[in-house]
């Protein structure tokens, strides 16, 4: 699909002009004579750029661009002018518009504007509404044919394995694959297996009976049964003990589960997506993983790419995130400088999606006028490489996931909770206190 141009002037014949210049250079040009009818074009066919002379009949070029802006963020916005000034010129880019350029126009120098635009926006591929990949902003042609393989397994029961490193997205792709299935009308349950000791994971994934343990003091029916007729997402999977393992993989060969306590198993129908960051065929090799259990789990394998090597998301991902703070909301910040968004999208991105979400907050909270600038985005960048939680951070959110799961196994009960942790009650209703955590939140 060839990139699109959208070219917009009351000026018949310039319009002539300069299609025929770009359709030459391999762009399909589409033209309008008026904003009216740019916005008409917009909302039939997908467009990569749009180039506007400033003064029109009607409304002008940076009333088209305010339009555009509304209704397509990220989508950038090349103005012409022939009667141009340096105060217009330095308003329209300090509003978001992509460049502002002078007639008569330089053939090279649109050019290379109209290039260094596409690159931004991504092009002209229009987006993909399906409903079961709309959490799932993409345009990197990897990313499409891993869903398109989603969309081919989705409806059989092979389990799948999802890696990437952390925070490249791999619960949201599980989500993509639970959506996709239209058979399972059952729900989606994660759990991250790499957050619970032993214990109270095996009674999170098989559930217990009243009086398995200390603190048993009601049944649990366990995640395998909450997400029976739907999908169970088995979330860092390589942290998951050997022995719980070894139960695990039996649960899988015989789609039966046995909770904790009990003498008699029950049938389960629960499609598994486990998902890890972690190489597993190097922890197999190490005794950290067993073989039996890793061939059971990796029927299918998705492997999703680092937001570095699929570059040509970053721009929808940062509108995405934009559009979703209380900055861009309450009209106070709409948009990212033309350089700001060049950072973004030469970063290496370590933290992956989740790094970009993070610096798209970020500078959203902190800019001072409704483009953000390339030198917020660099700060946010430095704080963001630099940033590494103390191990006393580390613990303090081990310590509160903990305490929550504890009282949900307890129905709420800081008494058996005490217990089941091993902690006296005065002890533990300071953990309690200290963490804010209000234990009558998780009763029955």
């Amino acid at each position: 699909m060839r990139d699109r141009v959208l070219l917009v002037d009351d000026d018949a014949s310039f319009l002539k002009l300069l299609s025929i210049r770009l359709e030459a250079e391999g762009y399909e040009v589409f033209t309008a004579e008026s904003a009216d009818r740019a916005m008409q074009e917009l909302r039939n066919s997908p467009i990569g750029v749009v180039v506007t002379d400033l003064r029109m009949e009607g409304a002008s070029g940076l009333d088209l661009f305010e339009q555009t802006r509304h209704y397509y963020p990220g989508l950038p916005v090349i103005i012409m002018s022939a009667q141009g000034t340096i105060p217009e010129a330095v308003t329209a880019t300090q509003r978001g518009v992509f460049e502002f350029l002078t007639k008569p126009v330089d053939k090279g120098q649109l050019l290379v504007s109209i290039r260094a635009a596409l690159h931004q926006s991504g092009g002209a591929k229009a987006e993909v509404v399906d409903g079961w990949r709309e959490h799932i902003v993409t345009r990197s042609p990897v990313m499409e044919r891993i869903l398109n393989q989603v969309k081919q397994v989705a409806g059989s029961d092979v389990n799948i394995l999802v890696t990437g490193a952390s925070g490249s997205g791999k619960e949201l792709l599980a989500r993509a694959i639970h959506e996709a299935d239209e058979q399972r009308q059952g729900p989606m349950v994660a759990v991250n297996c790499g957050a619970l000791p032993e214990q109270l994971l095996e009674s999170e994934l098989f559930g217990h009976v009243k009086g398995a343990f200390t603190g048993a003091v009601s049944e649990h029916p366990g995640l395998f049964r909450a997400a029976n007729g739907g999908t169970l997402l088995l979330d860092e999977i390589g942290d998951i003990p050997l022995a719980l393992q070894v139960k695990l993989l039996r649960a899988l060969q015989e789609r039966r589960i046995r909770p904790v306590g009990s003498t008699v198993s029950e049938p389960v129908d629960v499609r598994i997506i486990a998902a890890t960051n972690r190489d597993l065929e190097k922890d197999m090799r190490e005794g950290l993983f067993r073989e039996d259990l890793f061939y059971r789990l990796n029927v299918v394998n998705f492997h999703l790419p680092s937001l570095a090597e699929r570059a040509e998301d970053i721009p929808l991902l940062a509108h995405r995130f934009l559009r979703d703070t209380g900055a861009y909301q309450m009209g106070n910040v709409t948009s990212f400088a033309p350089s700001a968004m060049e950072v973004m999208i030469h970063a290496p991105w370590p933290g992956n999606v989740r790094q970009l979400q993070n610096v798209v907050q970020r500078t959203a909270a902190l800019s001072t006028s409704p483009v953000i600038t390339e030198a917020l985005v660099r700060e946010a960048l430095t704080v963001a490489d630099h940033y590494l939680p103390s191990l006393s951070q580390a613990r303090q959110q081990f310590e509160h996931d903990y305490l929550v799961k504890v009282l949900r196994l307890t129905s709420g009960s800081v008494a058996d909770a005490a217990v089941l942790a091993q902690r006296n009650r005065t002890d533990f209703y300071k953990l309690l206190k200290r963490h804010k955590i209000n234990p009558d939140r998780f009763k029955a």
